[in-house]
Order: structure tokens, then C-alpha cells, then sequence
């Protein structure tokens, strides 16, 4: 048996989209099967808020298939297997789960508000950092907006506490009015002359922070 809960960590479960997969529900399960290699294994995945696991059974002896779980078993028939179950997983996880990276209240208050005024969600662009994504404005595809989860020292703040932060557009005129290095910084990963980063940590009242997207959204439609 795999357990799957490191490839579910910092996901939604759409339980609603494992039902339009094939998942079938019992109790608070949704289980899902599927044959490979010609209906020589079957794939049995069961998935619900408390668990997420799934295992290979070799119907000829209706036996658990451990070698797919095994790191280093070699042979091209077993690394078939192993391709076809991981493909499948990756699969599951692609069109039945969204991203949730982000866990502060404002982080996402914010969310929330960018789809409900401009319809945009979060684009996870790099998939060697997950804990980083963008909004893109849709009329001429520039950024406005970035969420990333770092440490309060990449910002210069003696603390090393993971948080939400938001990078924005900001006039370059009034950039270093604006930044104080308690509630507004300088960009972070960003050009420092055009962007200013927030924390996500009730340290701004999320009405500011809503009048700061707006702001940026307008910015990036200038050329």
C-alpha cells in the first residue's frame, strides 16, 4: 500500500471532479480502480479528507504488486508497471486537486478577490517552487501580482517565521515613500524600482491591500 499524503500535502481535494474521473464513493471514500499491462494488475486508489492511499493487486495471484513500491527493483516489465501506475497518479492529482500553498486568512482574502473582480486565478508557473504564483492580466498578458511563502529574513526582518507575502506594481515616482520595511517592502524577486512586497500578516488592513491590487492591475495595462 502507498501512502499518497505527500503528494496530496498543499492540495484541495475536488471531490466533485473525482466523481466526473471515474471515483466511485462509499461512506466518506472515493475509490477509483483501473487495469494495466492488459488487464494483468488492477490499480486500486481511495482517497477521503483522513486518508489518501492506493496499491497494485496482480490479479493473477489477487495479490498486492510490492515491487512497483520498491525503489531499486529493476527489469523492463516492472518499470512499465511502475510507469503506468506513476502516470496514472500524476494524472489523478493534475485534474482532481487545486493548489493550496497559501494558508494565511489574508492570503486568502486575497485570492478570493482577484477572481471575484478581475476573474483571475493564481498560475503556478515553476514547478521547482510550488510555494510561488502569479496573476496575469489577461488583456496583454503582464504580470500584477505574485504570492510566494518565504521567511521574514529574505525581507531583511530578524525573524525567521514562514509567511505569505504579495508582490505589487507601485508608481516608480513614490516607491520609496511608500515602503516603510514594517508593513510595505521592496520588491521581493522582483525589479526593485517597480515593485513593493506586503506581508500577509494582518499587519495592513485587507481593504488597503485590495485598494494596492487595484492600484497595480491599472499599472500593468500602461505600456
Amino acid at each position: 500500500m502507498r501512502n499518497l499524503h505527500k503528494e496530496f500535502e498543499n492540495k484541495n481535494i475536488e471531490y466533485d471532479k473525482l466523481v466526473s474521473y471515474g471515483f466511485v464513493k462509499k461512506d466518506t471514500n472515493y475509490i477509483y480502480e483501473k487495469h494495466l499491462q492488459d488487464h494483468s494488475f488492477k490499480v486500486v486508489v481511495e482517497i477521503s479528507a483522513e486518508k489518501q492511499v492506493s496499491k497494485v493487486i496482480d490479479l493473477e495471484t489477487n495479490e498486492e504488486f510490492i515491487l512497483v513500491d520498491v525503489k531499486h527493483s529493476v527489469g523492463d516489465f516492472v518499470g512499465t508497471v511502475k510507469e503506468e501506475y506513476g502516470n496514472l497518479l500524476k494524472d489523478i492529482l493534475d485534474k482532481c486537486t487545486t493548489p493550496n500553498v497559501f494558508k494565511s486568512k489574508q492570503a486568502k482574502e486575497v485570492i478570493q478577490y482577484e477572481k471575484e473582480k478581475y476573474a483571475d486565478d493564481l498560475e503556478y508557473l515553476w514547478k521547482k517552487f510550488p510555494n510561488n504564483a502569479i496573476w496575469i492580466n489577461k488583456k496583454n498578458n503582464k504580470w500584477y501580482g505574485a504570492l510566494l511563502v518565504v521567511a521574514e529574513n529574505k525581507l531583511g526582518v530578524a525573524s525567521d517565521k514562514v509567511v505569505d507575502i504579495l508582490d505589487l506594481r507601485y508608481p516608480k515616482e513614490n516607491i520609496r515613500k511608500i515602503i516603510d520595511n514594517k508593513k510595505v517592502f521592496e520588491g521581493y524577486h522582483m525589479n526593485k524600482e517597480h515593485w513593493i512586497t506586503i506581508r500577509l500578516d494582518g499587519s495592513m488592513d485587507i481593504n488597503e491591500i485590495f485598494q494596492f491590487i487595484d492600484l497595480s492591475y491599472d499599472l500593468s495595462l500602461k505600456k
